[in-house]
């Protein structure tokens, strides 16, 4: 418990205390004037009327006409001061004594008056006695509580007294002795106090000087000389690009490798920022724009006549110090991982690809026009099982030549060799384009194809036509594979804000949403399904509609179907 909450609590309930030991004596010292009254007002002024009615009644014989009206006028000041039980009767019966009295007036007549004046001084004076006790007792009470509360005030005193220049002297004097120990060089001292929180905190903030004393007076200048030096050859040795920068963007540390893709020399740049450095050096700047947020893209930087590929990784760097509990940033790394080799490769693939695919596609136009040919009646009439085998091989040659297609895409894509028309085109006709190359195969399967305009007549799209009605159809001719026979398939083309949307539904199973990343990728297929395609088509798709500055996309659940969207510009 802290040292100030103590405090509070022991002079709080001090003061409590004391304020409830005041308002106790306030009310019983109240208590005790209220029965004071009681006695004097109710009971003392029947006594002191009851008195001068006797008065009165010995003095009617001498002077009867003054001495009936002073009987009179305190008999009705007693008869408004009723307090006691069994004072009215005694009054009413007063009264008719009285009265019958001053009609004829005897001795006996007399005694009865007196007997009730006797009988009502009787009552009055048990009321002064009970209401007397009741004081007493009410007096006992205040004593009691007074005390009671005084008695508690003086031992939290008393406690405070002994107990609170202790707590706060002894860590003190402690404290005190474990700096005379730091000062005298002694690092192993350490301080440890119980119950305060504050003096805890101290002791640790204590704790962790000397705990940092000892580090530094352990460690010597050499062994952390050479600890840098041996950090320094290890990166300078690396065959990655690295770049120190310290939470101000200063650049402490380059290695070799950093020094000659970016033709700068080290005396030059050690101890400036990176921004100063940037100004003159587009590499840098390159650098700099991402180091915020590193791009996936690789950075092509040109060296000794040859494009060399590199990726960029920003490694933070937080340490945590010694005797310390929060992590505290200190600068980061700037990586540059030379992955030209595997670029390399890449092109070589994507080269190969691009040439067989090429070669396939002349042979296997030249094997489907073959069939086309026999299929011909003029060069005579076939039987079921060869017209059947001339439909398998022109499917299969169809099929070649769709995969070589799909492989050509793909390496244009690859190689950045993609040639785009962009022009304001009308997304009906781009529509409607689609929609004709896919209507033999919808109609063999019996699924209608409906479309929706939520367009003007005005509205156009920025696009390459052809590449756009590519994605569609590929939009549309998984729709109708993955469709169930007889169900519709819906394409809706819509505004939303500054693009144009357009989306094909079909009524398939549906995609579960694990696969919603990669289905955009290459060769990938959604396991379960019937795999009868290359897997190439929704990735080409992706980058026709990117590079042409628009967004793709999936909508599906498993047995809901799915929708498939782009989005491009508005023209």
């Amino acid at each position: 418990m802290k040292l100030k909450t103590k405090l509070t609590l022991g002079v709080g309930l001090l003061f409590l205390l004391i304020v409830l030991m005041s308002v106790i004596g306030s009310v019983y010292i109240n208590k005790l004037k209220s029965d004071t009254e009681k006695i004097l007002t109710a009971n003392y002024n029947s006594l002191e009327f009851s008195k001068n009615m006797l008065l009165a009644l010995d003095k009617i014989t001498t002077d009867s006409l003054v001495a009936v009206s002073d009987f009179q006028k305190n008999n009705k000041l007693q008869e408004k001061n009723l307090t006691e039980f069994g004072e009215k009767e005694a009054t009413q019966s007063l009264n008719l004594h009285f009265s019958s009295y001053l009609k004829q007036p005897s001795q006996e007549k007399e005694k009865l008056i007196r007997e009730d004046l006797a009988r009502i001084m009787s009552l009055n004076m048990k009321g002064i006695e009970r209401k007397s006790d009741i004081a007493i007792i009410t007096a006992e009470n205040a004593t009691f509580w007074i005390v009671s509360l005084g008695t508690v005030c003086f031992l939290i005193a008393f406690i405070l007294l002994f107990n609170l220049p202790q707590t706060i002297a002894e860590p003190i004097s402690q404290l005190t002795f474990s700096i005379r120990q730091i000062a005298a060089k002694n690092y192993n001292e350490r301080v440890h106090f119980k119950g305060s929180e504050e003096f805890n905190g101290l002791a640790d903030s204590f704790n962790t000087m000397a705990e940092k004393l000892q580090e530094y007076e352990s460690s010597s200048l050499s062994k952390q000389l050479m600890d840098k030096k041996r950090i320094e050859t290890l990166v300078n040795n690396m065959h990655d690009a690295v770049i120190g920068l310290d939470e101000n963007h200063f650049i402490y540390m380059i290695n070799d490798e950093a020094l000659k893709i970016t033709n700068l020399r080290k005396e030059e740049i050690i101890g400036k920022t990176a921004h100063e450095v940037a100004v003159n050096n587009d590499l840098m700047r390159e650098l700099l724009k991402n180091i915020d947020h590193p791009v996936k893209e690789p950075i092509k930087i040109v060296r000794d006549n040859k494009e060399n590929y590199f990726e960029q990784d920003i490694i933070p760097i937080n340490i945590v110090k010694t005797g310390e509990k929060e992590t505290r940033y200190i600068g980061k790394v700037i990586l540059l991982r030379n992955i030209t080799p595997f670029k390399e490769l890449d092109f070589a693939k994507t080269n190969f690809i691009a040439t067989i695919s090429h070669e396939l596609k002349t042979p296997i136009s030249a094997i489907k026009m073959g069939v086309q040919l026999l299929g011909n009646q003029k060069f005579g009439a076939l039987n079921d099982q060869q017209k059947e085998l001339l439909k398998s091989i022109n499917d299969d040659g169809q099929r070649l030549l769709n995969i070589t297609g799909e492989l050509l895409n793909l390496s244009q894509v690859e190689t950045g060799n993609i040639r785009l028309t962009i022009e304001k085109c009308s997304p009906k006709e781009m529509v409607q384009a689609a929609v004709k190359n896919v209507e033999k195969l919808a109609e063999q399967k019996n699924v209608p194809i409906n479309t929706e305009y939520l367009i003007g007549e005005n509205d156009w799209v920025n696009a390459d036509f052809d590449k756009t009605v590519w994605v569609i159809n590929n939009f549309l001719t998984n729709a109708v594979k993955h469709s169930f026979q007889d169900e519709n398939i819906e394409i809706r083309v819509e505004k939303l804000d500054s693009m144009i949307q357009f989306s094909i539904t079909d009524t398939g199973s549906g995609i579960d949403e694990k696969y919603h990343r990669q289905i955009f990728d290459r060769y990938f297929q959604v396991p379960g399904e019937q795999q009868n395609g290359t897997g190439l088509g929704l990735a080409i798709s992706k980058n026709f509609i990117e590079k042409q500055n628009g967004e793709i996309g999936v909508k599906s659940a498993p047995n809901q179907g799915s929708t498939f969207y782009f989005r491009l510009p508005e023209g």
